[in-house]
């Protein structure tokens, strides 16, 4: 707030300071699942084993809910509906709290190795599952390990019947389990065969020798040195003139967790490096840029501008 300044005893006048430009605000936001439901060891734990590993995806939770609230920031929680159904208090805490409840599906597995009715039923279910709990509409949504690529087009359509107003579950990157090399970098309106439109933020990235470097945060948050990851933001914000996605798993800043055996080099790498820099580095974070939910930062960007449009069916696999 600013002091009451006292009227000017002189005449003359004198020029009006201008007041700093706002700094642009970013969307932040959790995944809010556990370490034991990644993709990355799937071949290792079996859903229905899942119950059996001991569950640490409150404590985690709780741990950012109070740097967010140390640093007075707003961010959008998709949730797991596994993890709603056993932790409801969990979500009406972060709720309380003032931040955006989405969804990011049932039961984390991949929206290209589900059938369409499968997919369905399990995002109408975790869609409903959380209004329950809050008492309000949910309109955001993310597909597990971000699987909405060439070969789940269709799932924009069931989103869109669902009656969800946006999603972020395209990342215009190439990767081995996900990526959509090609698709619109900005926030836009997606759709499939000239259909009805849901808002599609895409998962941040920057071009770095002609080529899409993923930017996001997650396993590149923990990979690259903090330096790297400030300035491939920055560099995105930049050249695509609006504000970036940040996203984080509870489970990255708890070096804690238990190890899961058997898995492979790159899954282990993937998984545990850097685990004990993530909540540092999420500070400095949180102390360099400014950060509000995924539904706030979309409401001001299509407040000042018009979002382009793109038919999904193009890059159908």
């Amino acid at each position: 707030m600013q002091a009451t300044q006292p009227p000017a005893q002189q005449t003359t006048q004198k020029p009006i300071p201008q007041s700093a430009p706002q700094a642009m605000q970013h969307a932040l936001t959790v995944d809010v699942e556990d370490y034991f439901h990644v993709g990355a060891f799937v071949k290792n734990i079996d859903i229905d084993d899942w119950d059996n590993w001991p569950s640490r995806v409150e404590a985690s939770t709780q741990v950012l809910l109070d740097l967010f609230a140390e640093h007075q920031t707003k961010a959008t929680f998709f949730v797991l509906g596994w993890v709603a159904q056993r932790y409801p208090e969990l979500v009406r805490a972060i709720h309380a709290q003032g931040h955006e409840i989405a969804s990011h599906g049932m039961s984390h597995q991949l929206v290209y190795g589900q059938s369409p009715a499968v997919f369905k039923e399990e995002t109408l279910a975790s869609k409903k599952l959380l209004e329950d709990i809050i008492g309000e509409r949910v309109n955001g949504y993310r597909a597990a390990s971000y699987s909405i690529t060439p070969n789940s087009i269709w799932a924009l359509e069931t989103l869109i019947e669902a009656g969800f107003t946006y999603d972020s579950s395209i990342f215009p990157v190439k990767h081995d389990r996900y990526g959509m090399p090609g698709a619109p970098l900005q926030i836009h309106q997606a759709r499939v065969n000239g259909g009805a439109a849901i808002t599609e933020f895409p998962l941040t990235s920057a071009s770095v020798l002609g080529q899409r470097v993923p930017a996001a945060g997650g396993g590149y948050f923990r990979l690259y040195p903090y330096w790297l990851t400030q300035l491939l933001l920055k560099k995105a914000a930049k050249e695509l003139n609006q504000p970036f996605v940040f996203y984080l798993h509870p489970w990255e800043i708890d070096e804690n967790q238990p190890r899961v055996e058997g898995a492979s080099m790159l899954s282990r790498f993937r998984h545990y490096n850097n685990l004990d820099k993530c909540l540092p580095r999420m500070n400095t974070l949180l102390q360099q840029f400014s950060f509000t939910t995924m539904a706030e930062v979309i409401e001001q960007y299509a407040s000042q501008n018009t979002l382009e449009a793109c038919d999904y069916a193009q890059f159908r696999g």
